[in-house]
Protein backbone atom coordinates (compact mmCIF):
# COMPACT_ATOMS: atom_id res chain seq x y z
CA UNK A 1 0.00 0.00 0.00
CA UNK A 2 1.16 3.52 -0.50
CA UNK A 3 0.56 5.93 2.02
CA UNK A 4 -2.28 8.70 1.54
CA UNK A 5 -1.42 12.39 1.91
CA UNK A 6 -3.95 14.52 3.83
CA UNK A 7 -5.47 16.46 0.54
CA UNK A 8 -6.47 12.28 -1.14
CA UNK A 9 -7.70 11.63 2.20
CA UNK A 10 -10.04 14.93 2.12
CA UNK A 11 -11.12 13.95 -1.78
CA UNK A 12 -11.65 10.80 -0.54
CA UNK A 13 -13.90 11.60 2.22
CA UNK A 14 -15.98 14.22 0.21
CA UNK A 15 -16.31 11.69 -2.69
CA UNK A 16 -18.39 9.42 -0.36
CA UNK A 17 -19.96 11.94 1.42
CA UNK A 18 -21.01 13.75 -1.90
CA UNK A 19 -22.67 9.84 -2.94
CA UNK A 20 -25.35 9.71 -0.08
CA UNK A 21 -25.48 11.29 3.32
CA UNK A 22 -23.39 9.05 6.01
CA UNK A 23 -21.97 8.49 8.96
CA UNK A 24 -17.86 8.15 10.30
CA UNK A 25 -18.24 4.96 10.96
CA UNK A 26 -19.74 3.97 7.02
CA UNK A 27 -17.24 6.17 6.03
CA UNK A 28 -14.21 4.66 7.32
CA UNK A 29 -15.39 0.86 6.04
CA UNK A 30 -15.98 2.15 2.33
CA UNK A 31 -12.50 3.98 2.66
CA UNK A 32 -11.14 0.06 3.05
CA UNK A 33 -11.36 -1.18 0.14
CA UNK A 34 -8.98 1.60 -0.95
CA UNK A 35 -7.31 2.04 1.81
CA UNK A 36 -6.42 1.40 5.66
CA UNK A 37 -7.66 4.00 7.34
CA UNK A 38 -8.84 3.61 11.12
CA UNK A 39 -11.65 5.98 12.94
CA UNK A 40 -8.91 8.00 14.74
CA UNK A 41 -7.62 9.06 11.48
CA UNK A 42 -10.85 9.44 9.63
CA UNK A 43 -12.62 11.78 12.28
CA UNK A 44 -10.12 14.64 12.64
CA UNK A 45 -9.96 14.39 8.60
CA UNK A 46 -14.28 15.01 9.48
CA UNK A 47 -13.69 17.97 11.88
CA UNK A 48 -11.43 19.52 9.50
CA UNK A 49 -13.56 19.44 6.40
CA UNK A 50 -16.68 20.38 8.48
CA UNK A 51 -14.42 23.49 10.27
CA UNK A 52 -13.32 24.38 6.42
CA UNK A 53 -17.27 24.70 5.48
CA UNK A 54 -16.86 21.68 3.33
CA UNK A 55 -19.38 19.07 5.15
CA UNK A 56 -22.15 20.22 7.56
CA UNK A 57 -23.67 17.72 10.35
CA UNK A 58 -26.94 16.83 11.51
CA UNK A 59 -27.73 14.21 14.11
CA UNK A 60 -30.02 11.44 12.92
CA UNK A 61 -31.85 9.05 15.00
CA UNK A 62 -30.85 5.35 14.64
CA UNK A 63 -31.93 2.50 17.22
CA UNK A 64 -33.12 4.84 20.18
CA UNK A 65 -30.23 7.19 19.90
CA UNK A 66 -28.55 9.51 17.72
CA UNK A 67 -26.14 9.32 15.20
CA UNK A 68 -24.33 12.24 14.15
CA UNK A 69 -24.38 11.82 9.90
CA UNK A 70 -22.46 14.45 7.07
CA UNK A 71 -23.33 16.24 4.34
CA UNK A 72 -21.38 17.80 1.44
CA UNK A 73 -21.94 21.14 1.13
CA UNK A 74 -21.51 23.56 -2.39
CA UNK A 75 -17.81 24.96 -0.68
CA UNK A 76 -17.35 20.88 -0.36
CA UNK A 77 -19.13 20.20 -3.67
CA UNK A 78 -16.60 22.77 -5.24
CA UNK A 79 -13.27 21.35 -3.56
CA UNK A 80 -14.39 18.05 -4.61
CA UNK A 81 -14.26 19.15 -8.32
CA UNK A 82 -11.22 20.65 -7.78
CA UNK A 83 -9.27 17.60 -6.03
CA UNK A 84 -10.61 15.14 -9.40
CA UNK A 85 -9.02 17.66 -11.63
CA UNK A 86 -6.08 17.57 -9.63
CA UNK A 87 -5.71 13.51 -9.12
CA UNK A 88 -6.31 13.02 -12.58
CA UNK A 89 -3.24 15.39 -13.57
CA UNK A 90 -1.56 13.47 -10.91
CA UNK A 91 -2.56 9.90 -11.60
CA UNK A 92 -1.62 10.65 -16.11
CA UNK A 93 1.89 11.74 -14.69
CA UNK A 94 2.01 9.22 -12.31
CA UNK A 95 1.34 6.33 -14.85
CA UNK A 96 3.55 7.91 -17.55
CA UNK A 97 6.38 7.66 -15.01
CA UNK A 98 4.87 3.90 -13.40
CA UNK A 99 4.24 2.71 -16.73
CA UNK A 100 7.23 3.37 -18.73
CA UNK A 101 5.19 4.91 -21.69
CA UNK A 102 6.76 7.08 -23.97
CA UNK A 103 5.13 10.48 -24.29
CA UNK A 104 3.43 9.93 -27.57
CA UNK A 105 1.94 6.59 -26.77
CA UNK A 106 -0.36 8.12 -23.69
CA UNK A 107 -4.04 8.75 -24.06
Amino acid sequence: MFPISAALLDAMVLSLVSREETYGYRITQDMQSAAKVSESTLYPVLRRLQKNGALETFDRAYMGRNRRYYRITALGQAMLRQYRIDWEEHKTQVDHIIKEEPENEQR
